[in-house]
């Protein structure tokens, strides 16, 4: 059996993404992070549009019709039937205008939005804040180059 070499000719260790064991204290404060964010406004304004729109009929209705204009399509293209395909498309289109038009899902739609930018918010600020930290670290360590090429 072949055993893989961990490091490269520098010796500085190499890792494979599918080896790569994340320790234990960095799992532990992601999953606080993670229940800090799922106790955030945004999460509970979020989970009570998702049960109004759940116990919403008529959008629960145009819900169903747009799934069920999605199948014939799928159906017609297999057919190869473009002037059906072009007719339901319209039709789904009024479908998720009038879905659109409807209060709570406005409302739903901007709670979603609202979770992914708080995330993307919280990625950018790790994102940061670690390569701030590399940077720092690889700049107090660089050795000149000077000699290399010039």
């Amino acid at each position: 059996m072949e055993q893989h070499n961990n490091q490269t000719d520098c010796g500085i260790p190499k890792f494979d993404s599918r080896d790569l064991v994340i320790r234990g204290d960095i799992m532990s404060k992601a999953k606080e992070l993670a229940e800090l964010i799922g106790t955030s406004e945004e999460v509970q304004h979020f989970q009570k549009a998702e049960k109004l729109i759940q116990q919403h009929e008529r959008v629960q209705d145009l819900i169903s019709k747009i799934k069920k204009k999605q199948k014939e399509i799928v159906a017609f293209e297999s057919f190869q039937n473009k002037t059906m395909v072009d007719k339901i498309e319209g039709e789904m289109r009024e479908l998720q205008d009038e879905l659109d038009s409807i209060p709570v899902v406005t409302e739903f739609q901007q709670s979603q939005s609202d979770i992914n930018y708080l995330l993307q918010l919280v990625i950018s600020v790790i994102r940061d804040t670690v390569s701030d930290k590399v940077n720092v670290e690889t700049a107090s360590t660089q050795e000149p180059t000077s000699g290399y090429g010039e």
